[in-house]
C-alpha cells in the first residue's frame, strides 16, 4: 500500500472520532494579497485578514513578482499572528492547515509553502497543498446562502472561472475531480481587462476589491457601449464558433487600435473613456455568455444532472471572496481533508499545474 493511500486511510479513520467543527488555517500567497483565514467544517469564517500590496504594483503599472514575494515575507507572519489572534485561536487549536501550492508566481507560492509547512511540522497539524482554481470552484459550497433556500452546490456542477490568469469552464465532478470544457487560447479575460484599463490610464482603485480591473468597471458604469461597440467584435463569432474556447487578445487589441492607431478615442476626455470601457466591458461579457451557452447546450446530453437547460440555479460567492483569499484555501483544504487527501511535509510549489491532473495526485 502506498504512503498516500495509508494516509487517507488514516485520516478518514480520524475524522471519524470528532465530535465537533473541524477547524482549519488556509493561506495564500500566489500573487499579490497576502492572506490567511481560519473556516470550520459546519461553515463559520472565523476570521480572515488580507494584506494588499498596490502601493508596490500600481507605480510599475502591473504585478513585479520579486516585490510580490518580498511583500510576503515582510506582511505573512503578522497576517497569521493576527488571524488567529481574531478567531481567538492558537495553532494547537487548529485541525490541519492548508496553503496555496499552485499555479502562481514561482516567486510568490514558496513563501506561504515554506510558512505552512513550518507550522504544520512544529505543531504536528495535517498539511494540505491547495490547487488556487479548486479553491474558486469549491468556494460556492461555503458561501451559499442556506436562508435564500439554495444548498451547497452537490456534485456534479458546471463552473465558470474568470480571474487574471484564467478563463476556465469547468465540470466538478467530486473533490479533486474535474473536466475541463474550455479555456482561452490566448489572453485571460481579467489580463485583457487590467491591460484594457492600463491602456485607458484608469488610475488603480484602492482596497480589497480594487486594482486596475476596479477602475474599468467604475468607468464602464458611466458609459455607453453602443458608442464603441461596433468596433469591438465579439471573439470567435465566425471563425472556431463551435469551439468551447475563449480568445480576449483581439479585444484588447482592437480598443489598442481605437487608442493608439486610429485616434479616435480622447483619453483627455472621461466620457469617451467611460464609453470605451463600457462597450469593451459588454464584448468581454457577451463572449463569455456565447461560449457558456454552448457548453450547456451540449454538456446537457452528457449530464442529467444538468438537465432542463436554463433552469440552472446561478450560484455567485460574494465578490470579497471571488478575489485572491485566504477563505477558499482554507475551505478547499477542509473539503480535501474531509475526503482524507493529506499531503506529506515535503511537497513544493507546482507554479504550472493544470486542475484537471489533480484526479491522479488523490
Amino acid at each position: 500500500m502506498s504512503l498516500s493511500r495509508i494516509v487517507r486511510c488514516s485520516s478518514r479513520r480520524l475524522l471519524s472520532t470528532y465530535t465537533r467543527p473541524i477547524k482549519v488555517l488556509g493561506i495564500e500567497t500566489s500573487c499579490d494579497d497576502t492572506s490567511a483565514a481560519i473556516v470550520t467544517s459546519d461553515r463559520q469564517i472565523l476570521a480572515e485578514i488580507v494584506h494588499g500590496q498596490q502601493e508596490l504594483h500600481e507605480p510599475m503599472g502591473g504585478i513585479v513578482p520579486t516585490l510580490a514575494s518580498m511583500g510576503h515575507s515582510r506582511n505573512l507572519p503578522s497576517v497569521i499572528c493576527e488571524t488567529l489572534d481574531r478567531a481567538g485561536l492558537t495553532v494547537q487549536d487548529l485541525d490541519a492547515i492548508a496553503v496555496t501550492r499552485g499555479p502562481g508566481l514561482p516567486p510568490c507560492l514558496p513563501v506561504g509553502l515554506n510558512a505552512a509547512k513550518t507550522l504544520a511540522a512544529v505543531s504536528k497539524k495535517p498539511l494540505i497543498g491547495v490547487h488556487h482554481m479548486e479553491a474558486h470552484a469549491l468556494t460556492a459550497r461555503l458561501t451559499t446562502d442556506s436562508h435564500l433556500n439554495q444548498p451547497s452546490p452537490a456534485f456534479p456542477f458546471m463552473t465558470l472561472l474568470i480571474s487574471g490568469g484564467h478563463t476556465l469552464l469547468l465540470t466538478c465532478n467530486d473533490i479533486g475531480n474535474y473536466d475541463e470544457l474550455g479555456t482561452t487560447l490566448d489572453n485571460a479575460v481579467g489580463e485583457a481587462i487590467d491591460k484594457t484599463a492600463r491602456l485607458l490610464k484608469l488610475g488603480w482603485i484602492k482596497g480589497r476589491r480594487g486594482g486596475p480591473g476596479a477602475a474599468l468597471e467604475k468607468a464602464a458604469l458611466q458609459g455607453d457601449p453602443e458608442r464603441y461597440l461596433s468596433r469591438l467584435p465579439t471573439p470567435m463569432l465566425q471563425r472556431n464558433k463551435s469551439v468551447i474556447g475563449f480568445s480576449f487578445s483581439g479585444i484588447k487589441t482592437a480598443v489598442a487600435r481605437l487608442v493608439e492607431t486610429d485616434n479616435l478615442v480622447d483619453l483627455g476626455n472621461p466620457q469617451d473613456v467611460s464609453d470605451v470601457a463600457a462597450a469593451f466591458q459588454f464584448t468581454c461579457i457577451q463572449h463569455l455568455e456565447q461560449k457558456l451557452t454552448l457548453a450547456l447546450e451540449r454538456e446537457i446530453v452528457q449530464l442529467k444532472a444538468l438537465a432542463h437547460a436554463y433552469s440552472l440555479p446561478l450560484i455567485c460567492p460574494p465578490p470579497q471572496l471571488c478575489t485572491d483569499n485566504g477563505v477558499m484555501i482554507a475551505w478547499a483544504g477542509l473539503e480535501r481533508f474531509q475526503a482524507g487527501l493529506i499531503d506529506d511535509y515535503t511537497i513544493t510549489t507546482l507554479p504550472k499545474w493544470p486542475l484537471e491532473t489533480l484526479r491522479f495526485r488523490n
